[in-house]
């Protein structure tokens, strides 16, 4: 356990106040330990991996918030099962050099692995809930630990079950079901596909769709490093809107989403006004992607929050679409 820490040194958007009680876990059942103590206690609890997709209070937290640790993964045929607090896109990597394709195209994603079946990752035409095939987890409405399989997830589009119900669960390790090839699987983003000078549908080796992912992914500063500012973000702040056909907005670029249409957020915050590299004092836009919001040294989380209110009010007025952010602004 340990004191005197903010929870800015453990966010990738750098805001947040001290931590009452920081209390690292390095294996699933330190994890759940520290959970049960905690809920038992009655102390607000706050579960954190990589930071990546938290905006974190400015006061802090009066309570415990557990630091996920915990590392391993085991290969079973093309199964993988993965702990929590495996840095994402080390796991991504070690696909990609054991020639398991399913996740090459979501290179890059800051974070731990854990987080990503509660937001179902996605990026560049994939998303974990193609792969996923079970997580387990602490149910801490009865402490009790199971497996989910992914129809007791959810998934839906940068979404779960997990997502849905905060805090109820806690995930210990997530299994994916990956393809033995060198080739990628189909690729599904144009972007991406012009990058590899392959025709959609198409497939890549595998290190060359990581190579170009993450490419397209530093061109946008959305790979952490700390001597790049752009990267001082939590990735793109705002989904992309499903709405029904009648209201899809002209110029907006767009794909289908069964009976609705998926628009582009980026394009809708650039033409409302927020264009890259808006700044209004400590945070603003990226300065090369409309859709990613940044902080500077001396950001509170407040200034964060309001700046994105800003933008949600912008674009509702000016286009009658309902931006909804991706990551989650927690309180005790």
């Amino acid at each position: 356990m340990h004191q005197g820490t903010r929870l800015a040194e453990l966010t990738t958007l750098a805001v947040g106040g001290p931590v009452e009680r920081l209390v690292e876990v390095h294996d699933a059942d330190e994890l759940v330990a520290a959970v049960r103590d905690a809920d038992a206690a009655g102390r607000p609890l706050l579960v954190l991996g990589g930071g990546s997709n938290v905006v974190a209070p400015d006061a802090g937290w009066p309570g415990d918030v557990v630091a996920v640790r915990s590392r391993g993964v085991v290969r079973t045929g093309d199964a993988l099962e993965v702990q929590a607090g495996e840095p994402w896109d080390d796991l991504v990597a070690h696909t990609v050099a054991e020639g398991l394709a399913g996740m090459e195209a979501l290179s890059g994603i800051p974070g731990s692995t854990g987080a990503t079946p509660v937001q179902n990752v996605g990026a560049y035409g994939q998303e974990v809930a193609q792969t996923i095939t079970a997580v387990r987890v602490l149910d801490r409405r009865d402490g009790s630990v199971r497996t989910l399989s992914p129809a007791d997830c959810g998934f839906g589009y940068r979404d779960s079950a997990l997502k849905r119900n905060p805090g109820a669960f806690v995930v210990l390790t997530v299994t994916f079901g990956l393809t033995a090839s060198e080739l990628s699987m189909p690729v599904g983003y144009a972007e991406l596909a012009k990058r590899l000078g392959v025709e959609v549908g198409q497939r890549a080796p595998l290190a060359d769709v990581r190579a170009a992912v993450l490419e397209l992914r530093r061109g946008k500063g959305m790979v952490l490093d700390p001597a790049d500012p752009d990267s001082r973000s939590a990735g793109s702040f705002f989904t992309n809107p499903v709405v029904p056909a009648s209201m899809a907005v002209e110029g907006c670029p767009s794909w289908p989403a069964g009976d609705d249409v998926k628009l582009s957020a980026a394009w809708l915050v650039q033409h409302a006004g927020f264009g890259r590299g808006t700044r209004d004092g400590h945070v603003g836009t990226s300065s090369r992607h409309s859709l990613a919001l940044t902080t500077e040294p001396g950001a509170t989380a407040d200034e964060l929050l309001a700046f994105a209110g800003r933008v949600v009010d912008a674009v509702r007025e000016r286009f009658g679409v309902t931006l909804v952010p991706e990551p989650t602004a927690v309180r005790p």
